[in-house]
């Protein structure tokens, strides 16, 4: 099944007890006035959703941004959440594709196995006229079992080793962040980091597989890919700056089609800090 469901599909389930709805809208980096999307959140939501807090959600015992939490702390929070074993989980944010990937990234490392996004999120829902309410959600506990899965997730070692040419992932890295940025030529919005790209990595912003607020089409995406001479045979990695993204690119390379992909979940945030690694600038 596609990862995407549509507004009349989740209008029909509105009132389903084991559908659950997440809006997963984090942020931007770097724009100031930060947007409160929590705030956006409470204005208006599809009816029922809960507020699925990325940042909140992330292991808070590391200063890198939005790593996963443990296994327990995960559950404990989806089951806090209302989120239970065997449900279908559908993630929305509130405008054009940023967040939500990650969101569902999450939840399926940790063993969802049926994860959703609403194909266009907010604006698509208003669009078809569909109604939406105000104010927090708050739903019964449930359970959640939670299970790492440990291919959908890299290492800073990893990463050293398919930068060397070895390991079992492969040395096809790909960068979600911006092309300036890529290049060394373009700030990082976290102070302290040297802007750049890790040797060999292939530079794709993850805005290139984006148009009017959706994903591309799948044979889009497989152009786009080639034309940056990724090949979906072969075992890949995303990276961008905190993990969030890249999983934008993750679910680019799942619709075209790619078996084996894994999330550096460190991204650029770890990497730049790291003593003995290497940054390539392109100027």
């Amino acid at each position: 099944m596609s990862p995407f469901v549509s507004p009349a599909w989740l209008s029909a389930r509105l009132q389903d007890p084991t559908v659950v709805i997440l809006d997963a809208t984090l942020p931007p980096v770097g724009v100031a006035p930060a947007v409160d999307t929590h705030a956006r959140y409470l204005a208006r939501h599809l009816p029922g959703a809960v507020f699925f807090d990325i940042e909140e959600l992330s292991d808070h015992a590391t200063t890198l941004p939005h790593m996963l939490p443990t296994p327990a702390a995960f559950a404990s929070a989806m089951s806090a959440l209302g989120i239970g074993d065997s449900m279908t989980i559908v993630v929305y944010e509130q405008e054009g594709v940023f967040s939500a990937p990650r969101a569902r990234w999450m939840l399926r490392t940790f063993g969802a196995a049926h994860v959703y996004l609403l194909d266009g999120g907010l604006a698509t829902w208003l669009a078809a006229g569909l109604p939406t309410e105000s104010g927090p959600v708050q739903h019964a506990p449930a359970r959640f079992t939670a299970t790492l899965d440990a291919n959908s997730v890299r290492s800073y070692a990893q990463i050293q080793q398919a930068i060397a040419g070895g390991g079992q992932i492969g040395g096809q890295i790909v960068d979600a962040r911006s092309a300036g940025r890529f290049a060394g030529t373009a700030p990082e919005p976290r102070p302290g980091l040297s802007s750049g790209h890790m040797p060999g990595s292939t530079s794709l912003p993850f805005t290139e597989l984006v148009s009017d607020g959706r994903l591309k089409d799948p044979n889009q995406l497989r152009e786009i890919f080639r034309e940056k001479k990724i090949d979906l045979e072969r075992p890949i990695t995303t990276s961008c700056g905190s993990g969030v993204t890249a999983a934008v690119i993750a679910l680019g390379l799942e619709i075209a089609g790619a078996k084996q992909v894994g999330l550096y979940d460190g991204s650029w945030a770890e990497y730049a800090q790291q003593p003995g690694a290497v940054i390539e600038k392109d100027y």
